[in-house]
């Protein structure tokens, strides 16, 4: 179709694609500050603004009447993307706004740009209906100092694109600091010289965590007027107090804090007015979903023109996005924090083994609230022996971790109670609790018991419930798994025979107990991640303990793992240690 392009003027469409608002429509385009482009109800690109042109590398004859998805959308590999798994179609299809973040376009000249972008339902004329496209790249800004469009107000238009632009960029990340600067980068320069962020701690201190200008293309960060902030004060009428008290948006100046101080919190103002230069400032709460979080000040000192009660409820509809966002920030690090105590009280202090060397490794799944059943435990027996045991509950939230600690608990309390009974018969007798006394759904694990022989070698007495199979390295860098009592997993309602297999460990070798986030990979069989581990574990087999799990943890763990690991290794004397 693009081969009937006309190469006149830009903007207009190919022949036998007529664009329903013609002129009209090119020049709504060209009036917002945004990349945009109109597409029509099957997809085909109606018109692209200049913005639009320039960031794609492509001319309008190049973009109209071509279909918007399969002409410009790739994925991450620079391939065409599927049009099932095309959001940007499903939000035409379904006539839904939708953004997305970091996803790659196709540009003119063969190279690809990674973009965020919104559509959204619009008419493109009387009785004909399509959708905007707006685009915008990482760090790109669409206002530059000295322009003329700096000083001009914002169109409805402009707005719709600040505010899709504002949640597709703080709803893609859990980091406050970032998107409080990511916040700051979109106001500064389009609404404001200055932006500056006060929030408020969960002891309802104040701290002023971020005052930023816009200078020779950057986000400058004003660190002598950041930091803790005195208290709230209750009864104060000043504006930034009021607003950190929760009261509706106002605009301030100067004027506002030359009189003397009511508190703390106006002297301050009086100092950032002062060091700014800021002529006129525009002041909105922050709200989380239940609490007040903070207040954002955007001001204003090289521009002339004053905040106007117009722009303050766009400054409120930011504020609210704001809010959103540090509220999943704070629930984020509140689930990590429960992660952490849970990790840090959960998982036991190893013993000590004369002539044994044992180490043990946890790490917790990316995500914050996946916890994870991971679990290891190494304890003693009355019989001088001692138990090893690694497993792994269903799951990845608090219930799994909770489930994980009945599972740990119930088998000490039995592998003690029984210390002349098979590994299996623990398992067998745990398996039945788990059914009938524990909320676990499923669960694998293996249970070892590490006994010292009197041919002065330790010997592995073990069995196996669904679980990745040991492995063990030898000094000379021989490496296989123990892949004998291999049994099912616990907690399937299903009765069968557990087998036990035991096994004499050399000296100088090393035991490696794991779960399967270190070796499973959603784009990769289980396989290749067994033999990816064995082969990284015989290289490392004269490392010390910790070096050899920490190298393992770098090099063999997926990337796109999105589970914990535990790990449990131990080393065995020399020869002549053990004599």
């Amino acid at each position: 179709m693009d081969d009937d392009a006309d190469p006149g003027r830009e903007g207009i469409p190919a022949p036998g694609h007529q664009a329903p608002s013609g002129a009209l429509l090119d020049q709504a385009l060209e009036s917002l500050q945004a990349s945009a482009v109109a597409v029509d109800d099957d997809g085909l690109i109606v018109a692209a603004n200049s913005a639009a042109q320039n960031l794609l590398g492509r001319k309008a004859p190049e973009l109209v009447g071509r279909d918007f998805h399969d002409l410009l959308h790739r994925d991450r590999h620079g391939h065409a993307m599927p049009r099932t798994r095309c959001r940007m179609r499903k939000a035409l299809l379904t006539r839904q706004t939708m953004h997305g973040d970091a996803e790659w376009f196709a540009c003119g000249n063969g190279t690809f740009v990674q973009l965020s972008w919104l559509v959204t339902p619009c008419a493109l004329g009387p009785g004909v209906t399509g959708a905007l496209t707006m685009l915008h790249g990482p760090g790109q800004e669409d206002v530059h100092p000295g322009d003329d469009r700096h000083s001009a107000p914002l169109t409805e238009l402009d707005r719709l694109a600040l505010l899709a632009e504002t949640t597709t960029q703080l709803t893609s990340t859990l980091d406050a600091e970032e998107a409080l600067h990511r916040l700051a980068a979109l106001t500064v320069p389009r609404l404001a010289d200055w932006a500056v962020f006060d929030l408020l701690t969960e002891r309802d201190e104040v701290r002023r965590v971020l005052v930023a200008e816009h200078k020779d293309g950057i986000l400058i960060e004003r660190d002598d007027l950041q930091g803790p902030m005195p208290p709230v004060p209750s009864e104060s009428p000043m504006p930034l107090s009021r607003a950190l008290r929760g009261a509706a948006s106002s605009l301030v100046g100067p004027a506002t804090y030359q009189g003397p101080p009511d508190s703390g919190i106006a002297v301050e103002q009086q100092r950032l007015f002062t060091e700014t230069g800021m002529h006129s400032a525009a002041i909105a709460p922050i709200r989380g979903l239940r609490d007040v979080l903070g207040a954002l000040t955007l001001g204003r000192a090289q521009r002339h023109d004053a905040f106007t009660p117009a722009d303050l409820p766009l400054l409120e509809d930011l504020t609210r996005r704001a809010g959103l966002a540090l509220d999943n920030a704070r629930l984020y690090q509140r689930q990590r924090k429960v992660a952490e105590t849970m990790q840090r009280h959960l998982l036991p202090q190893l013993p000590v083994l004369p002539g044994l060397e044992m180490t043990a490794r946890y790490v917790p799944a990316p995500d914050a609230s996946s916890v994870g059943g991971d679990w290891y435990d190494a304890f003693a027996l009355a019989d001088h022996a001692h138990a090893l045991a690694i497993g792994d509950v269903v799951g990845h939230d608090l219930d799994a971790a909770a489930g994980m600690a009945q599972v740990r608990n119930m088998l000490r309390a039995f592998a003690w109670s029984h210390p002349e009974a098979a590994p299996s018969s623990v398992v067998t007798r745990l398996d039945e609790a788990v059914m009938h006394i524990a909320e676990v759904p499923m669960a694998t694990m293996i249970l070892a018991r590490l006994t010292l022989a009197q041919d002065t070698l330790w010997h592995l007495h073990w069995t196996n419930a669904g679980h990745p199979p040991p492995l063990l390295v030898t000094h000379d860098g021989q490496a296989r798994y123990l892949d004998e009592a291999h049994g099912i997993l616990l907690g399937t309602g299903v009765s069968r025979h557990r087998p036990d297999a035991v096994t004499v460990l050399p000296p100088r070798a090393t035991l490696l107990l794991y779960t399967d986030g270190l070796v499973e990979s959603p784009r990769r069989s289980i396989d290749h991640g067994l033999d990816r581990l064995r082969r990284h574990a015989a290289s490392l087999a004269h490392r010390p303990l910790d070096s050899f799990c920490d190298s393992l943890l770098d090099q063999v763990r997926p990337g796109d793992n999105d589970d914990d690991v535990a790990m449990l290794a131990l080393r065995t004397p020399s020869a002549t240690q053990q004599q």
